[in-house]
């Protein structure tokens, strides 16, 4: 019997990758499934606090196991920004391709584009919290390539990958990326309990 777990987000292309990585080992609910529209507020000033806002919204209404998570493009020549703000970086709506510009339009002229995806997922389970981390470093291209994937996935080239996320398309970035990484780390502990 496959166990469930909630994933505390309403992002259509975040929770598809997350049920593709997942499929085989669990079943994998979303806020709609357990029917919270809510847009759950993101107020910490660390991507591990974000991750633990949301867990704790859906686990203290639910008492469901459930997992959330937050995750930041960190760029050198910024001083680790967007980091917290990287899906509002442009405005406080969430506009990728807004996001994609204006980060383009600041590294312009740069040598330093290193940068790094992180993400962090905050598992509460019986009440507990555990936090998994997963990074890939990279760099920001000069301009954006590829199709696939979403968010800053045209302009981020994993170290030694040649291609932005975009390029690679889902099934390649889904192996290699920042979430499956920290996904592999919840993973790792959920199978050995």
């Amino acid at each position: 019997m496959k166990r469930t777990l909630v994933f505390a987000t309403n992002n259509a292309h975040k929770l598809k990758e997350i049920r593709e990585i997942l499929t085989e080992r669990m079943e994998v609910l979303s806020l709609a499934d357990i029917h919270i529209e809510a847009d759950i507020p993101e107020t910490a000033d660390t991507l591990e606090g974000n991750a633990l806002i949301k867990a704790h919204y859906v686990y203290d209404r639910t008492g469901l196991d459930c997992f959330a998570d937050d995750t930041g493009l960190e760029v050198d020549e910024l001083g680790g920004g967007p980091g917290v703000h990287t899906a509002r970086y442009a405005s406080e709506v969430y506009d990728p391709e807004a996001n994609t510009q204006k980060l383009l339009r600041e590294l312009q002229g740069k040598t330093n584009r290193k940068a790094r995806f992180r993400t962090v997922i905050a598992l509460i389970e019986h009440g507990e919290e555990r936090l998994f981390n997963g990074v890939v470093e990279g760099e920001i291209a000069t301009s954006p390539k590829g199709t696939e994937g979403f968010g800053y996935d045209p302009v981020f080239v994993p170290e030694g990958a040649g291609q932005t996320f975009a390029e690679m398309g889902e099934e390649r970035k889904n192996e290699i990326s920042h979430r499956a990484r920290a996904v592999a780390q919840l993973m790792a502990y959920l199978n050995q309990e």
